[in-house]
């Protein structure tokens, strides 16, 4: 299903859709062009809503039988997420992640598009159009940054261990306990910016860790795959692998490594959690 032809065709399609639509508005949004949707923190421009619309033609028509699952469409129709137990070939897309450094002008935001079919991602991109960074993965044959592979290494001995974690902002307070424990000798934790810039700086060895209370899979699935074709892991809290159709224990870590990963899941699951209302 996935030959250089279409991953050529990938790429075109990202990069066209962060120039068109994308680009011209970084720095130059209008106040009536930045709206809420669940909530104060969780902003949706028109660059979102226009590259999404974008990338779903150009990519369904790369392939075709494929389905889209989108950020935007999802907040449109929820029942789109469905798509992601089905039988035909899924796009996962987050056109603007990190919506919110783009509003505010800043370079620390991407679009994300993830290949999966019957829950497998097969391939990822990862595009800063700001930085001028575009990361690819696909399963089994390795991850890339710019044509350099991504190698995610391991932490030297008796470092600490730079961990990106779920931002204040969008936590509840029980998300926020269940984290807590990450602040302990030998972890310094922080709160994450973009989520595919965060799992691009762990496939490429500047971050060590991730630990996140949230599952939505555009936000995810680009990432995991570039992270593990680096030769990083990644558990949910139960130890199972993360699910794209969601219904993970969470939190969920991501590391470099092994070790890293199980210090990290050991922390989490000792960590007092609430109980349910």
């Amino acid at each position: 299903m996935i030959d250089e032809q279409l991953v050529a065709g990938v790429e075109e399609a990202v990069r066209a859709a962060a120039d068109a639509e994308i680009m011209p508005r970084w720095r130059r949004l209008a106040a009536h062009e930045v709206t809420t949707k669940s909530g104060p923190h969780d902003l949706v421009t028109v660059a979102d809503r226009e590259a999404e619309l974008r990338l779903t033609r150009d990519l369904t028509a790369l392939l075709p039988g494929s389905v889209v699952v989108g950020e935007e469409s999802f907040a449109d129709d929820p029942s789109v997420y469905g798509a992601l137990d089905g039988d035909a070939p899924v796009w996962i897309v987050d056109p603007v992640d990190g919506t919110r450094q783009f509003v505010r002008g800043e370079t620390g935001f991407g679009t994300l598009v993830a290949l999966a079919l019957r829950g497998e991602v097969l391939a990822s991109w990862t595009l800063a159009p700001a930085l001028g960074l575009l990361a690819y993965a696909r399963r089994g044959e390795g991850a890339w940054l710019d044509g350099e592979r991504l190698t995610a290494g391991s932490p030297g001995p008796g470092k600490v261990l730079e961990v990106a974690c779920s931002h204040p902002d969008y936590t509840t307070p029980a998300q926020k306990q269940s984290l807590s424990g990450l602040w302990t000798d030998g972890v310094a934790p922080r709160p994450c910016g973009a989520a595919g810039l965060e799992y691009l700086a762990v496939a490429s060895g500047a971050v060590d860790g991730l630990a996140f209370t949230w599952e939505f899979a555009w936000d995810h699935a680009a990432g995991l795959l570039l992270v593990e074709e680096a030769g990083g892991v990644h558990r949910t809290l139960d130890g199972s692998t993360f699910r794209l159709s969601g219904g993970n224990a969470l939190p969920f870590a991501v590391a470099r490594d092994t070790t890293t990963l199980d210090h990290l899941h050991t922390i989490l699951t000792t960590t007092p959690h609430p109980s349910p209302a």
